[in-house]
């Protein structure tokens, strides 16, 4: 299931007695982190790696929003998910360029980003964002207006861009069961992404005995349904077929249907 997570801001004064990370310049570009943005970044995986989580990548597009949302952030001089005439956080996400099946923010203002970070890490939903385990890349800016910082930590789980057949090819590899055969016969494969394609019923003369159609951002597993249906041991043969998404919606995802035969 797709997960958009708008949450609360981070909002405080400063505090004196933590060290700073201030920012290089407002006009920054997003592809080259500023001090201040490469702190946020490796103070999360710190926090991650204390809880045994996978690092966080740097995404340059998801930066890229972050950047123009922290700067809008800057000439209101508050903090906001979301301005008036602004896209919200995963149509930002999507016009960057950016893949993802997650999407979560945190955005902050203070002095420095050692405060930020801090109030992030004590505030529940804040902190739930940072060490989410389903999320493994972040775009984090710093703008410096008026004295204050302000800042937005994006977060996605992303979505690779690969070929129908790789898809295809991942699912296939997860189809391994004693007696099943998987067909990459070019016919055959034709037929699943047609029925892949349709919303009901199935493609082809030759009636399957199952159909399962399902999407995902991920394609390490199967439906518990389709494992289920495969550990009977009535099929013999399976066929995979890939399509495209027919619903216009800023998350991405794999649509994928599996045919299966006696």
């Amino acid at each position: 299931m797709h997960t958009l997570r708008a949450l609360l801001l981070g909002f405080a004064a400063a505090i004196g007695a933590l060290p700073s990370a201030v920012a290089q310049a407002v006009d920054g570009s997003a592809d080259s982190a500023t001090v201040a943005e490469q702190y946020l970044l490796s103070a999360a995986n710190q926090e991650r790696a204390a809880l045994g989580l996978s690092q966080l990548r740097r995404n340059p597009k998801l930066a890229r929003a972050a950047t123009e949302h922290a700067r809008a952030m800057a000439e209101h001089g508050t903090i906001s998910h979301q301005f008036p005439g602004e896209p919200e956080l995963s149509n930002r996400a999507a016009h960057a360029g950016v893949s993802f099946s997650v999407i979560a923010e945190n955005v902050g203002m203070a002095t420095s980003a050692v405060t930020i970070h801090d109030l992030w890490m004590h505030s529940e939903h804040h902190r739930a964002n940072i060490l989410d385990p389903a999320i493994d890349s972040a775009g984090i800016a710093v703008v410096a207006s008026g004295g204050q910082l302000y800042a937005v930590e994006d977060f996605a789980k992303t979505v690779p861009s690969i070929s129908f057949l790789q898809q295809e090819s991942t699912i296939g590899s997860l189809l391994s069961q004693p007696g099943l055969t998987l067909s990459t016969a070019p016919e055959s494969v034709s037929i699943a992404r047609e029925t892949c394609a349709m919303p009901t019923g199935y493609a082809g003369e030759r009636r399957p005995w199952f159909v399962m159609r399902f999407t995902s951002g991920s394609l390490t597993r199967l439906p518990a349904e389709l494992k289920s249906q495969i550990a009977t041991g009535h099929y013999r043969q399976a066929v995979v077929g890939a399509c495209s998404s027919t619903e216009a919606s800023p998350f991405s995802s794999y649509n994928i249907a599996v045919l299966l035969y006696p």
